[in-house]
């Protein structure tokens, strides 16, 4: 008997057999029960069964394998997308859902094998099961992590979004406060210091936002105007300079700087930029803006140990920080300072860039003078 046969006339039984064994497997921590186990697993047995019916030749195995494009979509992503929703919306970890597909090809082959098959076609079998329980578990477990982290996004965005309001009424209610004449000098002081707080605050709320709006699929908001790239270099140096006293900045400006731009945005990124030199490097921080033949460079430089190689792949990815702090001051971000300078400059059709040696480390951005 095939195994495709074995499939469709012992359906019961494996499905009997396989929730027996997932729960015994998933048992510690799980909360698995025998009807939800059941739930989907005539579906994925049934589509099994029919891909092993089809002739596959050795150009589609290994194109399946290597999972090569969508044209490999079939009912398989309709059973897992389906297994994993359900899973997920009843609170399983992932490990539950690799536990039952490991119950899955052991149950079915420990089955069939007792119908004793044999010879090179039994052999061809198994690996064809094999490879059809394997692209189901994986086009699951991938799905499972796409809709857990939409949530997690989904939370984060809306729990960022709502902060702002009692966070403005934090910043307004300083401000009223420091124009009240009748406090004492330390009551001035701690307002100052309640003000200084929310607006870091506000920075790393404003970031988490922009990352989950990202994440979710929005494109960053900008506003194009007639904008001077030097005077925004300017204004960001003036800001970090507020922030550590101590920071030696040092500006070189050149060529055509005017051009439409986000003059808002370019400034966060220069801030995060010459924020991030300030707490990673040492020595002066030198900036050079550059506008020549319809486009404007910008490069953030500094000296000071250099990023580590293995970093540098994932330097702009969000939530990744290199290594720790080197400088005192206004406390570090959550990870995702560069981040937002990459969606910044990709707003703006732009590119950024980092070297970084034992002579120092260097941010570069290319930017168009006025983006299409």
């Amino acid at each position: 008997m095939s195994l495709a046969d074995f499939i469709e006339g012992d359906l019961p039984g494996l499905i009997d057999d396989w929730a027996e064994y997932a729960l015994a497997l998933s048992q510690e921590g799980s909360q698995l029960s025998e009807t939800q186990l059941r739930d989907s697993a005539a579906d994925i047995l049934t589509s099994i069964a029919a891909d092993m019916r089809d002739t596959q030749s050795p150009k589609e195995q290994e194109s399946k394998s290597r999972r090569d494009g969508r044209e490999l979509e079939n009912s398989f992503d309709r059973v897992a997308h389906l297994h994993a929703e359900d899973r997920l919306s009843h609170g399983f970890g992932i490990n539950a859902v690799v536990a039952e597909f490991r119950a899955l090809r052991a149950t079915v082959l420990r089955r069939w094998l007792r119908t004793s098959p044999d010879g090179e076609s039994a052999f061809q079998e198994m690996i064809r099961f094999n490879e059809a329980i394997d692209q189901v578990l994986a086009e699951s477990v991938r799905h499972y992590a796409y809709r857990t982290e939409r949530i997690r996004d989904l939370f984060a965005g809306v729990l960022a979004h709502d902060l702002r309001s009692p966070l403005g009424a934090i910043l307004n209610s300083g401000e009223v406060l420091l124009r009240d004449e009748s406090l004492s000098p330390a009551s001035v002081r701690a307002v100052a210091f309640v003000q200084r707080g929310a607006m870091r605050m506000k920075k790393m709320i404003d970031d988490l936002l922009i990352f989950t709006r990202t994440r979710l699929g929005d494109a960053m908001p900008v506003s194009f105007a007639p904008q001077d790239m030097g005077r925004i270099c300017v204004d960001a140096a003036d800001e970090v300079r507020a922030s550590y006293p101590d920071a030696r900045i040092d500006l070189r400006l050149a060529g055509e700087l005017q051009g439409r731009r986000d003059g808002s945005r370019l400034g966060q990124l220069m801030v995060n930029l010459l924020t991030n030199a300030v707490r990673y490097g040492s020595g002066p921080i030198v900036v050079e803006a550059k506008g020549q033949d319809g486009k404007v460079t910008v490069v953030v430089s500094n000296q000071g140990d250099p990023i580590p190689e293995h970093a540098l792949p994932t330097l702009f990815d969000p939530l990744t920080r290199a290594s720790s702090p080197n400088r005192s001051g206004t406390a570090a971000g959550i990870g995702l300072g560069l981040y937002i300078c990459r969606c910044i400059t990709t707003a703006h059709q732009g590119t950024i860039s980092v070297e970084s040696s034992e002579q120092g480390t260097r941010f570069t951005v290319h930017l168009p003078r006025s983006p299409a």
